[in-house]
Order: C-alpha cells, then sequence, then structure tokens
C-alpha cells in the first residue's frame, strides 16, 4: 500500500494515477480481511475481527463508486481533449464548472474525505488495525498521507488555477448523459459516507458468521 501511493505520486497520465490508486485502496480491503486472523488469535475478541472485515466490505463498494466515477471523469476530458496526461490540462473549472465540481467530489472521496463512502471503509480498517498491531494501523494511516497528495496533486493541476491552454478554453461543460451518471454516483459516495448503518446492517450478520468459522476452524488451537 505504501509502496504503491509513491508510485501513484510520480504518475503523469491521470488514468494510471487512478489505477495505482485503487491497487492501494484494494490494499486497504486485503488489510481488514487479513488482521481478522491476527485479532481472534490475540485476542480472541470477534468484535475486533468483524470490525475489520465490515471496513472491508464498505472499502471495496466505495472503490467501486468512486474509482469507476474518476475513471468516468477522466473518459468525459478524454473524449473532449484525446489526451490523458495531466500536463496538458489546467484550469478545468473555468470553463467546466460542473464537471470540476464532480471531479473534485470524487477525488475527495478517493482521498477519504470525512462525509464520503471512502473515509468510512478506511476509517473502520484503521481501528481494527489498532487491535492487531500499531504498526499496521501506523503503515495504513501513513497511505492516507500519499492518497491524499497524489490527489490533491490531480485536482490542482488539471481543475484549478488558471486556463491552461486553448484546447482547455473551448471545452463544452457536461451533456445531460453525463450529468445523469455522474449525479447517481455522487449521491451513492455521499449517502454511503453520511449512512453507512443501512449497508452495514445488512452485511454483519454475515461477516459475523464468517468470524465464528474463524475462530472455529483457521486460528484454533
Amino acid at each position: 500500500m505504501v509502496y504503491i501511493g509513491f508510485v501513484a505520486l510520480v504518475q503523469q497520465d491521470m488514468k494510471k494515477l487512478i489505477a495505482y490508486s485503487s491497487i492501494a485502496h484494494m490494499g486497504f480491503v486485503t488489510l481488514g480481511a487479513f488482521i481478522a486472523f491476527d485479532i481472534v488469535r490475540a485476542t480472541g475478541q470477534v468484535q475486533g475481527a468483524a470490525m475489520g472485515l465490515d471496513g472491508a466490505m464498505v472499502q471495496m463498494i466505495s472503490h467501486g463508486l468512486v474509482s469507476g466515477a474518476l475513471f468516468l471523469c477522466i473518459g468525459v476530458l478524454y473524449d473532449r481533449m484525446h489526451s490523458r496526461q495531466i500536463a496538458d490540462y489546467g484550469g478545468v473549472i473555468n470553463t467546466m464548472p460542473i464537471f470540476g465540481a464532480f471531479m473534485v467530489l470524487f477525488a475527495m472521496a478517493n482521498a477519504g474525505l470525512p462525509g464520503t463512502s471512502g473515509f468510512v471503509g478506511e476509517f473502520l480498517v484503521i481501528l481494527a488495525a489498532f487491535k492487531a498491531n500499531f504498526w499496521y494501523a501506523f503503515l495504513a494511516a501513513t497511505t492516507l498521507i500519499l492518497g491524499a497528495a497524489y490527489t490533491l496533486w490531480l485536482v490542482k493541476r488539471v481543475v484549478f488555477g488558471p486556463v491552461g491552454n486553448d484546447h482547455v478554453a473551448q471545452l463544452q461543460d457536461l451533456n445531460g448523459r453525463e450529468f445523469l451518471v455522474l449525479g447517481v454516483l455522487a449521491v451513492a459516495v455521499l449517502a454511503l459516507g453520511l449512512w453507512p448503518a443501512p449497508l452495514l446492517d445488512v452485511m454483519r450478520p454475515t461477516l459475523e458468521q464468517l468470524v465464528q468459522q474463524m475462530m472455529m476452524t483457521k486460528v484454533g488451537p
């Protein structure tokens, strides 16, 4: 997760940057799933293990929403300018204000901003990681700093600032179809971030049963 964060930080292609950030986010899923074994082995407590699995599941769903939305945002730009290079853009929000608002929202969710779906899963996984090993949680939290770094770097160079060139100055804002798709994803990202309880309530019985099986078979004496 830490290594991939540094790899994403040096990317010049928007799509590659988001792709590498997706690998880092899936690292949270892996961490949330496997620390459950350490928690049960070390403490015998089901609660902490279930929290890690809760975080892993929420993170998977959030990843599908946020990364999918960011890839769509990049597709919108590529459809207009036929370039994914960060250096070819700049000041997009000046000519595409609605698109710019969507992209900033999804970028902040990608960085784990509280109130978005990207925060919930990562927060649960880090809390569970503390129960397993302090250093697991410390390294996982480090990836949040890297995630904020490469995401803000992307937004700063693509969305904000003065208009980068004549091609950006001629960009047209979202059409109805693009607005509808990104709008639905934005609602889902905010709904999961602000009120994750319904999703967690649906998943919890299955995850608790999984933890019970772990205690009896995988980490038993």
